[in-house]
């Protein structure tokens, strides 16, 4: 079976490359001085009474195709800020989550709450555009990426303001994700190399994760049940996407998994 992940960023690659000849380096730092300063994630997604939500906006996926056209997302970021999300994830990747970079710069320009540009991060140059269209924070996926360039990353994001949500789906990998620098840690379902879903390995994991950062459980979320299941196995974070794009009232819906 090919390994999904592993085609994934290298797409993200090509198509930064691409970008890269229409705005090279010189122009996205130039563009750093033009947007706000990043808001702080962490004084956003910090452990608290209650569970909180990290909404994503997400037209697709390779395990699901297209689940939704969202064709205003800044709208739908604002009903999401609306049901109590601390924080926006914006997939900008193009290809299978059918996501850009535009996508990101209206959600910013529209919520109050931290942006979180998810995407499939390898290089240095999709770190600065990330801030350069006024992400927050970024993804970066342990599995994706070596030590010495998860580290380096991890560094560049900081260096830039933003804060880093590092993705991992083993207790290697949670390991090399705090040894990165991580302060915010989140655990995976979903194995990207398959997109096979364990809900469960994130009880099995959070322990691994020191006090002082902040745990957020990913994927496997269809209701309330599941976000209540993720809080008892000690989740500070639940980003859901799905679950709230292909139903018909996202405030709502968020309202419930904040009740859960």
């Amino acid at each position: 079976m090919p390994n999904v992940l592993e085609t994934l960023v290298a797409g993200a690659l090509e198509d930064a490359a691409a970008r890269r000849l229409d705005r090279p380096y010189s122009d996205v730092e130039r563009d750093l001085d033009r947007v706000a300063s990043p808001l702080d994630a962490l004084d956003f997604l910090a452990p608290g009474d209650r569970v909180k939500v990290l909404a994503e906006v997400k037209r697709a996926s390779p395990s699901r195709g297209s689940m939704a056209p969202i064709a205003d997302p800044a709208a739908l970021a604002a009903e999401y800020e609306r049901g109590g999300a601390s924080a926006i994830s914006v997939l900008t990747e193009g290809r299978k989550f059918l996501g850009t970079l535009a996508d990101l710069e209206a959600v910013k320009a529209r919520v109050t709450v931290p942006v979180l540009r998810k995407d499939f991060i390898a290089d240095p140059y999709q770190v600065i555009e990330a801030r350069a269209s006024g992400a927050d924070l970024v993804l970066l996926i342990v599995a994706a990426l070596d030590q010495p360039q998860l580290t380096e990353l991890h560094a560049l994001a900081e260096e830039l303001g933003m804060r880093v949500l590092v993705e991992a789906h083993s207790a290697d990998e949670v390991a090399r994700g705090l040894d990165a620098g991580a302060r915010i840690l989140g655990i995976n379902a979903r194995d990207l190399t398959d997109f096979s879903l364990d809900r469960d390995l994130f009880g099995s994991l959070a322990d691994r994760i020191p006090t002082g950062v902040v745990r957020v459980a990913e994927s496997a979320v269809s209701g309330p049940a599941d976000v209540a299941h993720y809080r008892a196995a000690g989740a500070d974070v639940v980003l859901v996407g799905e679950a709230l794009v292909t139903g018909a009232d996202p405030a709502a819906a968020l309202a419930s998994f904040l009740d859960a």
